[in-house]
């Protein structure tokens, strides 16, 4: 276990060194970086969590407990897919002089993801609910 975790920690040290040799060839002001990644901070921690915690406990206090798991994960799944989103969605950065600049149908792909994500937890609810049933039955 220990060869798998310093093989890990390697191939990540390893990542770290190639983003940091790309980020210094960028050429952009490291100030410009560093406040596009506390950004990232900042919206998950005054954002992101706050939401997912507030629906976690009202999930957990109003949904039948074989709901639960299925609609924690999709909180899990859609809270940060669409915090990553939406400057896409929003089409921030988007210029008329530049027509290739976000020239893909993002909100499709958004609402694409999102339904999977809806589907999975459905069929993955139900199966919950559908074991549940069974373990009740064979209960004396």
């Amino acid at each position: 276990m220990r060869a798998v975790r310093v093989g890990v920690g390697a191939v990540g040290l390893a990542a770290l060194g190639w983003g940091l040799t790309l980020l210094a060839g960028l050429g952009r002001p490291l100030l410009d970086v560093v406040v596009w990644l506390a950004g990232g901070i900042v919206a998950h921690d005054a954002v992101l969590a706050p939401v997912v915690v507030g629906l976690g406990v009202l999930t957990a206090t109003t949904a039948p407990a074989w709901l639960r798991p299925s609609l924690v994960r999709l909180l899990l799944v859609l809270g940060p897919l669409t915090l990553v989103a939406v400057p896409v969605l929003g089409r921030f950065g988007a210029r008329p002089d530049n027509p290739t600049l976000l020239d893909r149908p993002y909100t499709a792909g958004w609402l694409v993801l999102a339904l999977l994500a809806v589907v999975a937890t459905v069929v993955d609810a139900l199966r919950r609910r559908t074991v549940q049933e069974e373990d009740e039955e064979m209960l004396p």
